[in-house]
């Protein structure tokens, strides 16, 4: 039975070398990206291929963008077996969003809160259905409540926060969604040779080529997160590592304040 799949940052790294492996065996992967010319590249991949796959450009950082995205798949794939959040982009500098808010922000937490969410229906009617964001769990950076867009700003420590915040999505979601078959799962790949997209300054893009050329490549991150789509835990929430599990830290009323806060701003965005 052919199964379909939803990763975003599929065009480059682990959503790429996740995809591949996905339609390699023979499923559906559908392919979220900025790039066609990337989208076209795996399509031609998947063309000779046991499986099939699809690109859907979208820039994840607009929430108009993952609205009208969460649409179309619901329309396209009324059953969804498995959403692999990917999607990052570091930046040296603050940067703001059309919409108002911090780009890391709107890219690396909004968008996997509005996916997460937006496509429950579709995943809850899947096969064995789960959630695996891509995001560095089990970090427990401190929350700044009053500069939760990241108005002081440090590329790395933006990173970390808004990383924490996915924890917290995950807590939330299982809270809400955790007496359906819909299950939630973080995973930290550790160092890994990624496209590490991003806009960096000079001592920045220096330190990032050399820890690319410590990392372990992309593939190796593959076989773990296939098997979670495969088997995926039997409890609502959980944490990985690259093989193991990761305990985090499971507080219902910070991850509740945090979701009421991130619906209120997406009322107002």
């Amino acid at each position: 039975m052919t199964r379909t799949f939803v990763i975003t940052g599929g065009t480059d790294g682990i959503g790429a070398a996740v995809a591949r492996a996905l339609f390699s065996r023979g499923d559906h992967a559908v392919v979220i990206g900025t790039d066609p010319r990337k989208g076209a590249r795996l399509l031609r991949e998947a063309a000779d291929s046991p499986g099939t796959a699809s690109f859907a450009r979208a820039d994840l950082g607009s929430v108009a963008e993952n609205r009208r995205i969460i649409r179309e798949l619901t329309e396209k794939h009324p059953e969804i077996d498995g959403l692999v959040l990917c999607a990052r982009y570091f930046q040296t500098r603050r940067t703001v969003t059309p919409e108002g808010f911090e780009h890391n922000f709107a890219l690396f937490y909004l968008s996997r809160f509005l996916l997460s969410h937006g496509i429950i229906g579709a995943l809850a009617k899947g096969d064995r259905p789960v959630v695996v964001n891509v995001a560095g769990p089990g970090q427990g950076t401190p929350i700044d409540w009053a500069d939760l867009q990241n108005e002081n700003y440090d590329g790395v420590r933006a990173m970390f926060a808004t990383g924490r915040y996915n924890d917290l999505l995950g807590v939330d979601f299982a809270r809400r969604h955790g007496d359906g078959p819909v299950r939630y799962v973080l995973f930290q790949p550790g160092p890994t040779a990624t496209s590490f997209a991003g806009e960096y300054d000079a001592p920045t893009a220096r330190f990032v080529e050399q820890q690319k050329a410590k990392a372990k490549p992309a593939v190796e991150v593959v076989p773990p997160i296939v098997g979670l789509l495969d088997a995926p835990p039997a409890e609502p929430l959980s944490a990985f590592g690259t093989h193991a599990r990761i305990d985090i830290r499971d507080d219902p009323a910070t991850a509740a304040r945090l979701a009421a806060i991130t619906e209120q701003l997406l009322g107002s965005g």
